[in-house]
């Protein structure tokens, strides 16, 4: 894992003969945080009910032989119970980590790089740590997606926060795929926003968001 505004990876879609894989994006779960119910009106009785509902819709999409990026927020709460969820989830998870994850470099509640420890946590439950910042391409020649937890621009607070963890606007026909701001909107001029709030509490797929990447500087 890199420092935000340091990657050196490019993702692309999966080569032949693995193209029946299905590739599909995600952010801001909050599994196991009971307060995000109330702050973004969320249709759950409790968190409970919540993490049960976004394990059965995740795994009505997603098979174990699809790829599945998490651009952050995905687990909170008490980490370790929280992760026990994270585990049912189907497919190949890949986290770009996020400002609530304890494997993001610049987690506020510690001050701290980032401990082996934690980082053994999350690969325990299933996941694939990848770059804080990814270009990504779905397939040779085509735009380039920045997948990140964050916007250029956008909070989910008033002001914007996490300046340094922030990519650059795109230049045209490039896109930002991002999280971070709930459900303030899915796409923003080159944004657009794969946070459960506002796909429905579900995994998007790679192709719903290439005709809105196109759309986008239509």
């Amino acid at each position: 894992m890199t420092m935000a505004n340091d990657s050196q990876i490019m993702v692309t879609e999966p080569d032949p003969p693995a193209r029946q894989t299905n590739v599909w994006f995600t952010s801001d779960l909050h599994i196991g945080h009971a307060k995000i119910i109330e702050l973004c009106n969320r249709p759950f009785r409790d968190v409970e009910h919540m993490n049960e509902e976004l394990v059965n819709r995740w795994n009505a999409k997603v098979t174990d032989n699809d790829v599945v990026f998490i651009l952050g927020d995905l687990a909170l709460g008490k980490l370790d119970e929280s992760l026990e969820w994270v585990k049912m989830l189907l497919g190949k998870k890949m986290l770009v980590p996020g400002n609530h994850d304890r494997v993001w470099s610049g987690y506020p509640k510690t001050g701290r790089p980032v401990r082996p420890e934690d980082i053994a946590r999350y690969e325990a439950a299933g996941l694939y740590l990848i770059d804080e910042q990814v270009p990504y391409v779905t397939e040779p020649g085509a735009p380039v997606w920045t997948l990140c937890h964050f916007p250029d621009v956008g909070d989910s607070h008033d002001a914007d926060r996490f300046d340094a963890w922030r990519p650059t606007t795109p230049w045209k026909p490039n896109v930002i795929v991002h999280g971070h701001i709930h459900e303030k909107w899915v796409v923003n001029g080159p944004r657009i926003n794969v946070g459960v709030d506002v796909w429905n509490f579900e995994p998007v797929h790679q192709e719903d968001l290439r005709k809105l990447a196109e759309a986008a500087w239509a």
